[in-house]
């Protein structure tokens, strides 16, 4: 379980406008539920948004007109027998605030007023804000084509809160009853991980620039080079300081140890994965490159903490207790560098 004010600080640092002064006083705020607190933040950006403007776009419009414009469409009009009323079926764009974002942030609005679980305050706020979204349709939730959404600079104030929709709909929406939306009260464990590494690349981003975190790709070292059948190795973070490299691979598990009758151990395919990346890494078996899986600690009585001399390379298992003052966060982050990176060096 994590505790909302992380989840704001994780917010913060995968969003960077999440740390202007309209925001602000999310940190100190308290909230009971995570759908509770995805509104405030969706009422703060939605307002923000409408004092530069709601976003336009070119939408396809097709209607009978009696002034033809765009592309007319005979095989509708003859369908239609527009042509009886001297109208004709014509296609063409029209620059509107309808536009999808508008209409996914409107979406995503309606159904946080909807839950039973958003506070009466971030409901009227959502509601006085959704005003200004009288000409913006309702999409269905269901069928919103996410992977489909491009971002430029026309558009690029929307990306946070698309990004906050999309964490509500998909990792919050639970069960539809009687037109009732029920939210559930974490996120799940996919969108979780998803956050959770973007959070912890944009730390050693921000704090530790000299480290040059980014994912990266890994070749595979083979001796005759034939690696077209060979599957894609990418880390999620790569730290490099001085002639060091370290990987950390993040995982966010429900239970981060497997079961085996009544026995616990690490997740077979997890140490697998960071070993290989690790070896590859490291061609010249210098000892320079290191390995790090990165759990988000959980309520179970086992957790993960140890460090492995694996044929010359350090590889490590460990925990970070996302339950816990985000100063503690800090030091078990800059404690994992030091620890696997800088101490080496």
């Amino acid at each position: 379980m994590i505790e909302i004010k992380n989840i704001y600080h994780m917010l913060a640092y995968a969003f960077q406008v999440l740390n202007k002064d309209s925001y602000a006083n999310l940190e100190t705020e308290e909230f009971e539920y995570t759908s509770d607190f995805f509104a405030a933040i969706l009422a703060r950006g939605i307002r923000n948004q409408i004092k530069l403007g709601l976003g336009r776009d070119y939408v396809e419009q097709t209607e009978s007109l009696r002034s033809p414009k765009g592309k007319i469409n005979v095989s509708l009009s003859v369908k239609h027998q527009t042509l009886l009323k001297k109208q004709l079926v014509c296609t063409y764009d029209e620059y509107t605030e309808n536009s999808y974002l508008n209409q996914i942030l409107k979406t995503t609005a309606l159904l946080l007023i909807r839950s039973s679980e958003v506070s009466i305050q971030h409901k009227k706020a959502l509601k006085k804000l959704l005003l200004y979204f009288s000409n913006v349709e309702e999409v269905d939730h269901h069928r919103i084509q996410w992977s489909c959404i491009k971002y430029h600079r026309h558009n690029a104030t929307y990306k946070m809160l698309i990004n906050i929709c999309y964490l509500v709909i998909k990792g919050l929406l639970l069960t539809e009853k009687e037109g009732s939306h029920n939210l559930a009260r974490y996120l799940d464990d996919q969108k979780m991980h998803r956050l959770f590494e973007k959070f912890v690349l944009e730390f050693y981003r921000r704090h530790y620039p000299e480290f040059h975190a980014a994912p990266s790709y890994i070749n595979w070292n083979v001796d005759d080079k034939m690696v077209e059948l060979l599957p894609i190795m990418k880390s999620d973070i790569t730290l490099k300081y001085k002639e060091k490299t370290m990987i950390i691979d993040t995982k966010y598990y429900r239970h981060t140890m497997q079961s085996n009758y009544d026995s616990k151990s690490l997740h077979s395919n997890n140490l697998y994965q960071i070993f290989t990346y690790v070896k590859n890494k490291d061609s010249m078996n210098s000892g320079n490159v290191s390995g790090v899986l990165l759990y988000a600690k959980t309520d179970e009585e086992i957790v993960p903490d140890n460090v492995f001399l694996m044929s010359g390379n350090l590889i490590g298992v460990k925990t970070l207790d996302l339950n816990t003052e985000f100063d503690e966060i800090v030091r078990q982050l800059t404690g994992l560098a030091e620890r696997f990176l800088i101490d080496l060096s």
